[in-house]
């Protein structure tokens, strides 16, 4: 075999010395430089302010989006200290800036419990910044020091008195790195109050002063997590008369959950570990499902609900679950940076005794709602049984046809990372997104009307529905447990609908059922919303698109209303084949709003307030969610 090592030799050997080696891979510390990681540099900061609150020093956390667009994290915890560093030679502030893996979190008495665990925090948030701005009050001076891409301008100095303590941090996320540098403010918003949630009686006040965004809101919660569940659940029929929560110090470190049952079909967990959302779960998430499943088996077997052979598997007992988990523990294992995933296996076991204690106990005294759910898990039971006969049946009859569904107009391209689908209303718009769109890796599926809700339905019924076989067939990644994304032969599934109230449920309607049978297309990021303009723009023979009011109106400005002829697109089909590639099939020009967790989560909400008779509460939700209401075009 032929050996080439030409140009290879230890002159290629190459050193990162500083934070140089965070600008050359960010991914490998923040995850993405999308507008996630973006923001994962706002959750960094946070998390410093929530540490000191996690060891009782700090009461008050200020978030601000300034004019320019740069972001102020401030807290009144104890500050970064201020001293020289023995060892180093410089101020501990700036090691914390400028060196990786230094920190008061490695076992050296500054904190118990951290979020915080590998000391790269600020200094990634440093070194990804175009500039940063340190002050700290402490022991009666301020003191400031100013960093250009992770540089000091100079040393910590002392500017001033203060008659406070705390640490306020200001930086420009650095466009060289990002794809975008513009903070979203519901993301920052959903992130804050879940963490206000976490740790009960924290203020978090959030601030937007960019023009035209002007907002502020403050975020504290005395109940905690079971004010968290309590809130997601207001709009559902519960099970149990009061939320069960659960906050106990054990020698592992703190346990607290809250709990609740809805006659929903959706199992909503969360979980965190010293206040990071483990996506992933881990070791807490284990033992918690472990224990409740447990505890409802020995209690249906204990009052004869359940005869000795029969068992109840997790996702029956899960069924209509809301939960959230919260660990705190002094030396948490994650996985990687971005902590996903929690591994401490004592943790597992801890969760599972109290969880399995605590819920024991409350099912012996609410003897009616534990059978009332008992009952649920059996008809679950029953369900997914019915579900699975109904998958082989459908397999039989459709996922193993040689034939795709004949509405569909599929690509070219056999590699999925190349193709994408849209998902159309109507034969319409389906003949029109047919005639504009790119053959080699664009394929269209029109749908006829509105898909089944799925919000009431088992997944027995939904495969019943044609819409939804003609969609599972097309995909080719199964449904349900069966669900193999490795089978998916698109990598992005696109949602295009008119820009109507119709529209708008159809759109609503295909998140929910990914989000309930599908969920891995939404959480990989597969699942997009199309966004077709609303209006069409006239002058002298120039067309011009706007996908707003106000897009339409600065439109008008700029070029002069006199003469200028506006039409309104009522559907997709009023468009013919070149405007709607133009201005929503081409890659290059389109806009397309990735659907997240958050938004089906939000959808899912959605749909039980249309099915449900509490207009107060429907109003309720779309103020309070006015942005992403605007965004998924409810």
């Amino acid at each position: 075999m032929a050996t080439n090592n030409v140009g290879y030799s230890e002159e290629q050997i190459q050193v990162l010395e500083g934070l140089e080696p965070v600008r050359k891979r960010p991914g490998m510390y923040i995850g993405s430089t999308d507008v996630k990681g973006l923001h994962h540099l706002a959750v960094e900061i946070v998390d410093n302010s929530i540490d000191e609150a996690l060891a009782g020093y700090c009461k008050n956390v200020y978030i601000t989006v300034n004019a320019d667009g740069s972001l102020t994290i401030a807290d009144d915890g104890r500050g970064i200290p201020c001293g020289i560093h023995k060892k180093e030679g410089i101020s501990a502030v700036e090691l914390c800036l400028t060196k990786l893996h230094a920190g008061g979190k490695f076992g050296g008495g500054g904190y118990k419990i951290s979020g915080g665990l590998h000391g790269v925090g600020l200094s990634v948030v440093n070194a990804l910044s175009c500039w940063l701005v340190v002050e700290v009050d402490q022991d009666g001076k301020h003191h400031y020091q100013r960093y250009n891409r992770g540089v000091p301008e100079s040393r910590l100095q002392v500017t001033g008195e203060a008659d406070r303590t705390g640490t306020t941090v200001t930086f420009m996320p650095d466009d060289e790195i990002f794809e975008t540098v513009e903070w979203e403010y519901d993301r920052l918003k959903n992130r804050l109050r879940e963490v206000a949630y976490l740790n009960k009686g924290i203020k978090i006040n959030l601030k937007d002063c960019r023009e035209g965004c002007e907002r502020e809101e403050v975020f504290c919660y005395e109940g905690g997590l079971a004010e968290f569940v309590e809130n997601y659940n207001r709009t559902k029929n519960t099970i149990f008369s009061q939320t069960m929560y659960i906050d106990k110090a054990v020698k592992e470190g703190q346990i607290e959950v809250a709990l609740q049952f809805n006659d929903s079909y959706t199992e909503v967990i969360h979980a965190y570990a010293n206040n990071i959302n483990t996506e992933e779960g881990g070791a807490h998430l284990e033992g918690f499902k472990s224990a409740l499943t447990k505890a409802i088996n020995d209690y249906a077997h204990k009052t004869n609900l359940l005869k000795e052979a029969e068992k109840l598997s997790g996702e029956d007992v899960r069924e209509g679950l809301v939960a959230i988990i919260s660990v705190k523990l002094e030396n948490p294992q994650f996985e990687g940076q971005t902590k996903t995933k929690l591994g401490n296996s004592e943790m597992r076991t801890a969760v599972t005794r109290v969880v399995g204690e605590e819920l024991s106990t409350f099912l012996e005294e609410h003897p009616k709602e534990a059978k009332e759910l008992v009952m649920k898990s059996l008809t679950a039971q029953r369900a997914r049984d019915a579900a699975r006969r109904a998958r082989e049946l459908t397999r039989k009859g459709v996922l193993e046809s040689a034939s795709l569904p004949g509405k569909l107009a599929d690509c070219s391209d056999r590699d999925p990372k190349h193709c994408e689908i849209y998902i159309v209303e109507g034969d319409s718009a389906g003949g029109t997104a047919k005639q504009g769109r790119d053959r080699r890796f664009q394929a269209i599926l029109p749908l006829r009307g509105k898909i089944l809700n799925v919000e009431k339905a088992r997944l027995a019924r939904a495969l019943e529905n044609e819409e939804i076989k003609a969609m599972i067939t097309a995909f080719g990644c199964g449904i349900g447990d069966e669900f193999d994304e490795s089978k998916l032969r698109y990598d992005r599934i696109i949602c295009m609908t008119d820009a109507d109230v119709d529209g708008s449920h159809i759109r609503i309607l295909l998140i929910t059922f990914f989000f309930r049978f599908m969920r891995p297309l939404i959480e990989k990021g597969h699942v997009y919303i199309a966004q077709p303009p609303l209006y069409k723009i006239t002058k002298n023979k120039q067309e011009y698109y706007a996908f707003s009011d106000e897009e339409r109106d600065r439109k008008l400005e700029e070029i002069g209303a006199k003469g200028t002829e506006v039409s309104r697109y009522k559907g997709l089909g009023e468009m013919n084949a070149d405007q709607l590639w133009t201005t929503t099939m081409n890659p290059e020009s389109r806009t397309m709003l990735q659907v997240t967790m958050e938004d089906a989560y939000a959808a899912d909400e959605i749909v039980s307030l249309l099915m449900g008779d509490q207009p107060e509460l429907r109003r309720e939700f779309i103020v309070e969610n006015a942005k992403l209401v605007e965004d998924l075009d409810i």
